[in-house]
């Protein structure tokens, strides 16, 4: 998860939520989206190579689908392919070896999403 300062120009990487219970996922997510007032969710979609939904985007449009019967934050959803490439990318780039491995690729990579979503909405 990561989010953006309060002027929407730049995204960090927050947290990892290791999937465990759905109930419990949504109850973590809400709280951070009430705590940070979070006024938009931008959720990275994994589509396949070929830019068709797959199993996993189906089931990430089906969570999603169920947070927002917990939350009135409108979402959009984001390609999210190769985001992990440009991360670990990223990461080589800018971080040292001991570094590195304090954050991990998923955070980095919904930060490459949602500053991507934030530079468009420039």
């Amino acid at each position: 998860m990561a989010l953006s300062d309060p002027q929407g120009i730049l995204a960090s990487p927050h947290t990892i939520i290791n999937r465990r219970d759905e109930r419990l996922d949504i109850e973590v997510i809400v709280n951070i989206i009430n705590q940070y007032q979070v006024k938009q969710i931008v959720v990275g979609l994994p589509l396949s190579m070929d830019g068709s939904m797959g199993k996993q985007a189906d089931k990430v449009n089906d969570f999603v689908h169920t947070l927002c019967s917990y939350t009135k934050v409108p979402v959009e959803f984001r390609d999210e392919r190769l985001t992990t490439v440009s991360a670990k990318r990223l990461m080589q780039a800018t971080r040292t070896r001991k570094t590195r491995k304090k954050v991990n690729d998923d955070a980095i990579a919904a930060a490459v999403i949602l500053q991507g979503y934030l530079e468009e909405g420039r």
